[in-house]
């Protein structure tokens, strides 16, 4: 099937718009990508709209995220508002003219710059250090609630465990099959996935090291106005191990000379909030090498985006990540 025109993806998005009775002054294209985002302008507020990637998610697992995200607000935790329609639904069925049916949900905006690019700006350290000592703490703070929160009765949403991350079908594609690689580099990041896979099956999954997390915590999906940090994009969400989130804050940052000054950071200001032992601050580099596998998985299940010459790098850092692994003897 075709990819959808901008005009018929604006088509739908209207036709969601009015099942939650919001009359748009303006709608804009905000971004494409796996999922669409419209921003409704109206004289009261403003709204983003998402049109979500069909075969993603499920109802039942959107309404799930939605839940939690109203729990983290309810929390007082900076994430954003969902909106419902009259009839007390948080997604609607649209149809894209010509092509298929996707979910809607809509949440209210949210303004301010993302953090990828506020980092770009800064040319001294100590600023991109202070946005990864806050960026620890905000983490610190979803998963001291998480670790607390029970989900409620129904709720679903899936996993990225061992069986998530490393199995023969993980959640994000067969990264060790990608045409980028060589016969070479293809067997050993299968060999690395076994490995990793028993070293996480060994991990514990209890509530101080395992509940629900973002799980796509990257530097895109953060907006800052200000002093303050909106965590965005719950579309990942999963429950996976507090550990994965924190390897992927940092992974964007892998090849930076100042790494180790990030991370330690990053670790600071979650210890403000959350403690974090030196047994599992030793895993992180584990956690590391599984999303850098993940990020190359995603690639390869979604053929039609074009990564450019950040593939030659993504590839570099987990072939290095694969070559010097060590299983650990600890747990988290």
């Amino acid at each position: 099937m075709d990819d959808p025109s901008d005009e018929a993806l604006a088509a739908a998005a209207r036709e969601a718009l009015a099942a939650f009775k919001v009359r748009a002054d303006q709608l804009t294209l905000a971004s494409r990508s796996e999922n669409v985002t419209f921003r409704a302008q109206t004289s009261e507020d403003d709204y983003s709209l998402r049109l979500h990637r069909p075969g993603y998610h499920t109802l039942h697992e959107l309404n799930s995220e939605r839940m939690w995200t109203r729990a983290l607000r309810e929390a007082a935790h900076a994430v954003p508002e969902g909106v419902e329609t009259p009839d007390g639904r948080a997604f609607v069925a649209v149809q894209i003219p010509g092509g298929e049916t996707r979910l809607a949900g809509m949440t209210r905006w949210i303004d301010g710059e993302v953090l990828a690019d506020a980092l770009k700006r800064q040319g001294d350290a100590a600023p991109v250090a202070d946005y990864f000592a806050k960026l620890g703490e905000i983490a610190a703070g979803l998963h001291a609630h998480s670790e607390t929160w029970r989900p409620p009765a129904g709720f679903t949403r899936h996993a990225v465990d061992a069986d998530g991350l490393m199995s023969e079908a993980p959640h994000w594609g067969a990264f060790w099959e990608h045409a980028a690689g060589t016969p070479a580099e293809r067997a050993l990041m299968a060999g690395t996935r076994e490995r990793l896979y028993g070293a996480l099956a060994r991990l514990p999954r209890d509530p101080p090291n395992f509940g629900m997390i973002h799980a796509d915590l990257h530097h895109g999906n953060l907006l800052v106005d200000g002093e303050r940090l909106t965590v965005i994009d719950f579309d990942d969400a999963a429950f996976g191990w507090y550990l994965y989130d924190l390897a992927v804050s940092l992974h964007a940052c892998a090849t930076r000379p100042d790494f180790a000054d990030l991370q330690a950071a990053l670790l600071r200001g979650y210890r403000t909030r959350r403690e974090l032992v030196a047994e599992a601050e030793a895993l992180l580099s584990m956690f590391l090498l599984a999303r850098s596998l993940a990020v190359i998985g995603w690639l390869h299940q979604r053929p039609e985006i074009d990564p450019g010459p950040r593939l030659a790098e993504l590839k570099a850092v987990a072939l290095a990540g694969c070559e010097a692994f060590e299983e650990p003897r600890g747990g988290a």
